[in-house]
């Protein structure tokens, strides 16, 4: 179901496992989902950050992506930020990539993208927009803080089941540099290995 390109880059997870100090982090949402999933309720995962441009992005669709990948049924992944700006083209590119299809739907300020991981399911839109935009669900849901700026500007997510922290460094840092499309690469990687181990096992 998944397209083959990025079927094989997850095969290379099987053996992957966090480090403890990550593991520590990541278990909350791993807890939550698996005890929606075991009472077959819906899981709806709002990952949040500053600008909802890179690390929301990514988390947002990796963890769809797992969903899938491991027949995790009623699985609805959102993200948001608390302002909006646009999604950044170096996410789009390392989508790209790992196996994702892309296409602009609409060419603005805050451009709308399309990004799919299948051709048998929906695609992903993927464009900036506050956290509680009209896109994003108003109640049962987890916020999942992407990033520290977003944790501690951000106190009330209104709606919210519950409320996790899981930072990751943004590589918005090496815009400019020589490493910039490795660090991007590497943020990522590290997304989809995490959410990989978020979904295995349930």
């Amino acid at each position: 179901m998944i397209y083959p390109e990025i079927s094989d880059f997850i095969k290379n997870f099987d053996d992957f496992s966090p480090a403890k100090e990550r593991i520590a982090l990541l278990q909350p949402l791993k807890e939550y989902v698996a005890e929606k999933l075991s009472h077959k309720k819906h899981v709806r995962l709002n990952f949040i950050c500053t600008h909802n441009s890179r690390r929301s992005h990514l988390a947002q669709i990796w963890a769809q992506t797992m969903a899938i990948h491991f027949k995790c049924k009623d699985v609805y992944c959102y993200s948001g930020g608390t302002e909006a700006t646009a999604l950044n083209k170096n996410i789009v590119d390392v989508l790209q990539k790992s196996g994702f299809k892309t296409d602009v739907l609409a060419k603005t300020e805050n451009p709308i993208y399309q990004i799919k991981f299948s051709d048998n399911v929906h695609p992903i839109i993927g464009f900036s927009k506050k956290y509680d935009h009209l896109f994003n669900p108003k109640s049962k849901f987890a916020a999942v803080m992407t990033c520290s700026e977003a944790d501690e500007n951000c106190p009330f997510v209104p709606g919210t089941e519950k409320r996790i922290a899981l930072n990751y460094s943004d590589p918005k840092e090496f815009d400019g540099t020589p490493l910039e499309a490795f660090k991007y690469q590497e943020r990522s990687l590290q997304i989809a290995q995490e959410m990989f181990f978020i979904f295995s096992n349930n």
